[in-house]
């Protein structure tokens, strides 16, 4: 895997992916930044949503569970000071779907969270606590 992070200006960054996309990042104004992108840390947490959210939606797809709509909720606290990581997050999913069955989507999460996604398993292990949480709401 590869990526390459290129200056814009001020605290602006254009981040390409080795698969050809793009995503713009930018800081706050005062911070030099003109806000016109997210911040790298909110990127951090958008792609531990997305490796988990996929995830769990692959799951319960394999599963033939009728899902119509899957949200994964992050609320993240960092460290006070420079530096300021992780030192908690909590995903929260909601899942809403027809005939849902939830003893699936309580496996789909604990399945992401403790064997496949690569993104929740290394923060882990970086010493972020991470907890996890779902709901299920009916498409009916």
């Amino acid at each position: 895997m590869q990526a390459v992070v290129k200056w814009v200006d001020g605290a602006q960054f254009l981040g390409e992916s080795g698969s050809g996309h793009a995503v713009l990042m930018d800081g706050p104004p005062d911070h030099g930044g003109r806000n016109t992108g997210v911040r790298p840390m909110e990127m951090l947490l958008l792609g531990l949503g997305g490796c988990s959210s996929f995830d769990v939606m692959s799951i319960l797809t394999k599963a033939r569970q009728q899902v119509t709509d899957c949200r994964c909720e992050l609320e993240a606290e960092r460290a006070d000071g420079v530096p300021s990581p992780f030192t908690k997050i909590h995903m929260k999913f909601i899942v809403t779907g027809t005939a849902l069955k939830e003893a699936q989507v309580k496996r789909a999460v604990e399945l992401s969270a403790t064997k496949y996604c690569s993104a929740s398993i290394m923060l882990e292990a970086g010493g972020v606590e991470i907890t996890h949480s779902y709901e299920i709401h009916s498409a009916d």
